[in-house]
């Protein structure tokens, strides 16, 4: 199989979708990879470390395009629906297009996709299953997310983080509050306890409990009842107006309390929760600092703005998007991993292609084939009879 990893064009998008380390394993499997000149450099790769390891480097992006079987993005067109739309007269019936293609927001994208012919696979509906673990690109990027989140926050706040004895005096600890404890929030909080913060998490799901205090933090027990608060595939579910405006009235005081807020609550496809409102933070010391991740979709933060920084009530409000593109490098080694790894599922004993629709990582992630929308989550948002 020809692999082909265009350069991103979505703006400030600087991961790429294959590292010079994830090589030699395709070309000993028989692949053989095609690089858009450049397609690493914001990451810090060069176009020579992929030569090194056996790549082609090719200076045209059609014909990358032209030439490839299978190509590899970050991200596809959805993700990037304004740049990403010129790509869709490269694609050819039947070629492989693997990456992020936001198909729960952007289902009328995948739709606009279809008559393209090509087989697209969306990463971001991997399934959330023990063996689906090392091609998630979710939590892979989330890690990321979860760690840069608290660098941004103490390098926006006025305290530092741990515990000093000096001949000053003792310097006590911030108090880091992390909202969501999924890969992000977990991630989170094992990177503030490092920096020795004094750290409270809350989640609707009773049973994260013990990963939270595992890691060092102390659980901020509600009395609500969050019921079945996350979906089959293991997503946190919209528990509704009313179970949000109760969680508000309690979380009040432990926002109120902490000199750091990180939110991470999100629903895949839907409007972030609101769960710090305004006058939340008008509570809040002066000099606090929220880092909301949940921003794309309208944040967790009633103040939020996506990709802005916002200061009210003495309160900084961070709201990145795209927070795993800051460390572009790493970011970057572990997408590539899952599609690497993701290839391995698509391809059979004897190294041909074979779509197996009875595997799950290939049936839920599969988004078009043969010019049909063929993803039952997104024909139901498209409101098509599945």
């Amino acid at each position: 199989m020809k692999i082909g990893v265009p350069t991103e064009t979505y703006p400030d998008e600087v991961r790429v979708a294959l590292i010079p380390d994830t090589l030699p394993q395709l070309i000993k499997a028989g692949h053989q990879v095609h690089i858009q000149a450049g397609a690493g450099k914001a990451a810090g790769i060069t176009d020579q470390a992929y030569t090194d390891k056996g790549a082609t480097v090719v200076t045209d992006r059609a014909e990358v395009f032209k030439t490839a079987d299978a190509i590899f993005q970050v991200r596809a067109f959805g993700a990037n629906a304004t740049e990403g739309k010129a790509d869709l007269e490269l694609m050819r019936p039947d070629q492989l297009i693997i990456g992020m293609f936001d198909p729960l927001s952007a289902a009328d994208a995948v739709k606009q996709f279809a008559p393209t012919k090509a087989t697209a696979f969306g990463m971001e509906l991997m399934p959330r299953i023990t063996r689906a673990q090392s091609m998630d690109v979710l939590s892979s990027m989330a890690t990321v997310a979860g760690y840069k989140a608290v660098l941004m926050a103490a390098g926006e706040s006025p305290r530092m983080f741990p515990m000093f004895m000096t001949a000053a005096g003792t310097i006590t600890p911030a108090h880091v509050l992390i909202i969501g404890a999924g890969v992000a929030g977990l991630q989170a909080i094992s990177t503030a306890r490092r920096l020795g913060a004094v750290v409270h998490a809350y989640d609707v799901r009773p049973a994260v409990k013990e990963q939270i205090e595992s890691l060092g933090a102390k659980f901020v027990e509600m009395e609500l009842d969050a019921g079945d608060a996350q979906d089959k595939g293991g997503y946190a579910k919209d528990l509704g107006e009313d179970f949000i405006r109760k969680q508000r009235e309690l979380m009040a005081k432990v926002v109120a309390e902490s000199h750091i807020v990180i939110s991470t609550a999100a629903i895949p496809g839907k409007k972030s929760p609101v769960i710090v409102t305004a006058d939340m933070v008008k509570g809040m010391m002066p000099g606090s600092v929220i880092v909301d991740l949940a921003a794309e979709r309208g944040g967790n933060c009633e103040l939020t703005q996506a990709d802005k920084r916002v200061v009210e009530h003495g309160v900084t409000i961070l709201g990145p998007t795209n927070l795993a593109a800051t460390v572009p490098y790493h970011a970057s080694q572990m997408y590539a991993k899952n599609l690497v790894t993701f290839l391995k599922e698509l391809i059979d004993k004897e190294g041909k292609l074979n779509l197996d629709m009875e595997n799950e990582c290939i049936r839920d992630t599969m988004l078009t084939r043969n010019g049909e929308v063929v993803n039952d989550r997104i024909k139901e948002l498209l409101g098509a009879t599945a």
